[in-house]
């Protein structure tokens, strides 16, 4: 990477940083507001105006500063675009995470902007719109909650450890027979506990926090863990594929971790659940 690239990426910071507050402004009138609900891909899978609203208007305030930048939204793959990460300079966004709490106004709801060049994570921005926290995080440059720098929890011991997950969007019986299954062994661990808070990105901000020593799901997408992997890395922790391999982007599932030695635990307990990939056609 050139000077001029990091000089760049930087500015993508910055910019990301101003948009994500902007949208969060927009989030934080719109919880007040009656929502207009509908479903996805199953029922639980839901989606509001307003989560097409924020998303249009991150994707259009970065498209008029980046031209040449391509872009992966919820909302945009929801609608029929093809999700596929390339080496251009991409912007990977959940314009409203944790759309379930949005419509309950349950106050775990966030924006999340993540970039990759290469394909490779570059940086990435979180923003809690119910109570202001922004979280930012660099490749190379650190991780931090409204400019206070992120450390995450070094333990290594699971039974000393707090958990969180996410149940995902299927909820047939083997489904939720095996998430239960996999909860529980962590339980057997003993664990101190397991956590649903309902927004993936800001469950994995708890560990870039060490607020939480470890997350797993399967299930989630891109635009759920590309922003929170750079932050969570950058406060010195692990982001991995439940196989234990390195991280992938678009296969729908993660183990995040303070510690190396937690996140080899998870691995080691998780029975799989499959959801396909995000860059295969349904």
């Amino acid at each position: 990477m050139t000077s001029t690239d990091s000089d760049c990426w930087g500015e993508c910071l910055d910019v990301a940083v101003q948009i994500a507050r902007k949208a969060g402004k927009v989030v934080q009138e719109a919880v007040k507001q009656e929502k207009r609900v509908s479903s996805k891909s199953t029922p639980t899978d839901l989606v509001t105006e307003a989560d097409h609203q924020v998303e249009e208007l991150i994707i259009s305030t970065l498209r008029e500063k980046f031209p040449s930048h391509r872009f992966i939204g919820e909302e945009s793959s929801a609608a029929g675009e093809k999700c596929v990460l390339t080496d251009s300079p991409t912007w990977i966004i959940d314009p409203i995470d944790g759309t379930c709490n949005f419509v309950h106004s349950f106050p775990m709801v966030a924006v999340s902007i993540g970039f990759a060049v290469n394909k490779e994570l570059e940086l990435g921005v979180i923003y809690h719109c119910l109570d202001g926290a922004l979280y930012t995080g660099r490749k190379g440059h650190g991780a931090f909650c409204n400019g206070v720098r992120l450390q995450v929890s070094k333990e290594k011991d699971v039974s000393k450890a707090l958990i969180l997950t996410e149940i995902g969007a299927k909820r047939d019986p083997h489904t939720l027979d095996i998430f239960l299954g996999n909860m529980k062994k962590l339980l057997s661990a003993p664990a101190h506990g397991v956590r649903i808070i309902g927004s993936s990105t800001l469950a994995l901000c708890h560990i870039a926090s060490g607020a939480a020593e470890a997350y797993y799901q399967f299930g989630l997408h891109c635009w759920d863990v590309a922003a929170a992997a750079v932050i969570i890395r950058e406060a010195g922790g692990c982001v991995m594929d439940t196989t234990g391999g390195p991280l992938d982007l678009m296969s729908r599932r993660v183990v995040a971790a303070g510690s190396q030695e937690v996140a080899d635990y998870i691995v080691q307990q998780l029975q799989p659940i499959s959801y396909g990939r995000d860059d295969h056609d349904p």
